[in-house]
């Protein structure tokens, strides 16, 4: 067993495209981004102890889910993680350190196995992995390949949406954390059956858009679920946001409803998102920081 190992990455998000609940069902659109987590397991059957980073102990939860799922349980090892997504911004930090940990663990069973072996006597498939993360904490369908409709808190919905458009995103930072778990205590439930019929229509513009590859409705459906979480989570900067997306060309912006970010949403095939991004260093005041970034299928990748 000394040759069970796997690195994984998993990337992070700027937010949600659109977030909300129909039929009382919590749901998200994922808006996975190119910023990774990298997540590297090296497994053995002579400890069953876990070396892991002190900062990352929900990614250790996830590697002992992940060996217990897979009936071994007296086995254990070292877990190292390499992540620049911050923390408490809404952009999926915890779900790409959990997700990649359980990714990694199943790749480095299913690497070693041989004819004389049978290490992975049960396979981590997709759904698993939501499974296994949702037990631990709220998680984002962007543990998923593409884009995707998932319910983040008990996995009632999903649905595979599609490819991602050509859409660039500037992700506004201006500062704060959010703590997702204690967000996603509260009841919200009132308020969005108000906003249903608004949550309802921004979601059919992204599904369309994503569907048809057309930038333009994602951003039309991103910006109202965007106007829609004020009453949730109010975002002080919003409005202007908005208001200097259209000076630069922009489709549209989408946030993390449960997190702090903004993002400009750009039409990769027009936008040149890194002049915006100087225009709107010079017009932004309290920005703590600027992300330039695509959006990208989601789902992890084994780095060999």
């Amino acid at each position: 067993m000394s040759n069970l190992k796997a690195t994984v990455k998993m990337p992070g998000t700027c937010g949600e495209l659109v977030q909300g609940a129909i039929d009382n069902i919590p749901f998200h659109i994922t808006c996975p981004i190119d910023i990774y987590s990298v997540v590297h397991v090296e497994l053995s059957k002579y400890t069953s102890e876990l070396d892991y980073p002190p900062e990352c102990p929900k990614a250790a939860t996830a590697v002992k889910r992940a060996l217990s799922f897979m009936g071994q349980l007296d086995v254990g090892g070292k877990l190292t993680v390499h992540s620049p997504i911050p923390v408490g911004k809404g952009m999926a930090s915890s779900t790409a350190d959990v997700a990649a940990a359980i990714e990694a663990v199943s790749i480095a069973f299913r690497n070693a196995c041989t004819p004389h072996n049978d290490y992975a006597r049960r396979r981590i498939e997709k759904r698993d992995v939501a499974e296994l993360a949702l037990s631990i904490e709220p998680t984002d369908g962007s543990l998923f390949p593409d884009i995707v409709l998932f319910d983040h808190i008990a996995g009632k919905a999903y649905r595979h949406l599609g490819s991602p458009p050509p859409i660039d995103i500037i992700i506004l930072d201006f500062g704060g954390e959010v703590d997702t778990i204690a967000f996603n205590r509260h009841n919200h439930q009132a308020i969005l059956r108000q906003l249903e019929p608004q949550i309802t229509r921004a979601l059919e513009l992204v599904q369309d858009g994503i569907i048809n590859g057309e930038p333009q409705l994602v951003g039309q459906g991103a910006t109202i679920s965007a106007r829609i979480n004020q009453e949730i989570l109010f975002k002080p900067q919003l409005e202007h946001v908005i208001s200097l997306a259209k000076e630069v060309g922009a489709v549209g912006v989408n946030v993390a409803h449960s997190g702090t970010v903004i993002g400009i949403l750009l039409d990769a095939r027009k936008g040149d998102r890194e002049a915006a991004a100087e225009f709107l260093k010079k017009r932004l005041a309290g920005l703590d920081n600027m992300f330039l970034c695509s959006l990208i299928s989601g789902g992890c990748q084994e780095i060999p």
